[in-house]
């Protein structure tokens, strides 16, 4: 039983680790522009896609990884300068709105370019499994542990210790202050859309050797790295991270002690739980406003 736990554990961890960056691709752009992108998912879907054509078409992995980043990336740059900027100022409901229509319009691009199949991508160094203290684990996972782990310290140190990440949190707290000590708010905001698109694309090409990519692959994934967002506080981007790895290890224990068919029903009833008894999330910032 101890060796199964820790099985579910490191398979939990695993995918908690794609949830955490797709749900740090939500804080971004959520921190920049309040905005809540729900087209987060099909960055994940069109860096895996790309990647797998570019890779098909002869070109090395790591072009093709870098390849794919950098259109997922110019996507991301595309949608905010000519479907969220031109509604700056709009309510909540339409961002919300104009997001999902990005989103159902890039699945459909995808549907053009891909069709419907599923499709595959070669392990990064092999597929024979790795015994880890009773545990199998698969040299992929590793991949998607390891270049979470560096994704994510790389953020951190973004914002703590770069001008740029100072600049984007500085917007994030006080648009109008920042504007007016120079701070190019525009700019920023094209920031944080390229970065999350980024991070969605990059967090596409760990999973696709572990799963098959589809055009509408990134639905679930980017519900859940919404959900991850959600627990661990939206405007919280190392919360998300927290979020994304706990939701992961709570779906791998509910798929198996419990059942697999109940593994996103616990995921998203235990995000439920976590906005009833605490609405800005486990990590959030408590507001509080005086009358």
């Amino acid at each position: 039983m101890p060796e199964q736990l820790f099985q579910f554990l490191v398979t939990g961890i695993t995918i908690g680790s794609l949830y955490a960056l797709v749900g740090l691709g939500f804080a971004l752009i959520y921190n920049a522009s309040d905005v809540v992108n729900f087209a987060q998912g099909e960055f994940v879907m069109l860096g895996a896609m790309t990647a797998i054509a570019l890779l098909n078409a002869g070109l090395p992995l790591l072009v093709a990884a870098v390849i794919a980043t950098l259109l997922t990336v110019g996507v991301g740059l595309l949608l905010e300068r000519f479907a969220i900027e031109p509604a700056a100022g709009a309510s909540v409901v339409t961002t919300i709105i104009i997001t999902i229509g990005a989103a159902i319009f890039l699945r459909g691009v995808a549907l053009l370019l891909w069709g419907k199949d599923f499709h595959s991508l070669k392990p990064f160094s092999g597929d024979a499994p790795i015994q880890i203290g009773g545990a199998t684990v698969l040299p992929q996972s590793l991949w998607v542990l390891g270049v979470t782990v560096v994704l994510v310290a790389l953020v951190r140190a973004f914002f703590n210790r770069t001008l740029l990440g100072k600049a984007l949190l500085a917007c994030a707290f006080n648009r109008t202050a920042a504007q007016a000590v120079g701070i190019n708010v525009k700019v920023m905001l094209r920031l944080a859309y390229g970065l999350s698109a980024g991070l969605g694309a990059l967090a596409g090409i760990l999973i696709a050797p572990i799963t098959f990519s589809s055009y509408e692959a990134g639905v679930m994934l980017g519900l859940k790295g919404f959900s991850a967002a959600i627990v661990g506080g939206i405007g919280n981007p190392m919360g998300a991270v927290a979020g994304g790895v706990l939701l992961g290890v709570l779906e791998a224990l509910g798929a198996g002690l419990v059942s697999s068919g109940y593994k996103d029903a616990i995921a998203f009833l235990f995000v439920l739980m976590v906005l009833f008894f605490e609405p800005t999330g486990l990590f959030g910032h408590k507001a509080s406003e005086r009358v």
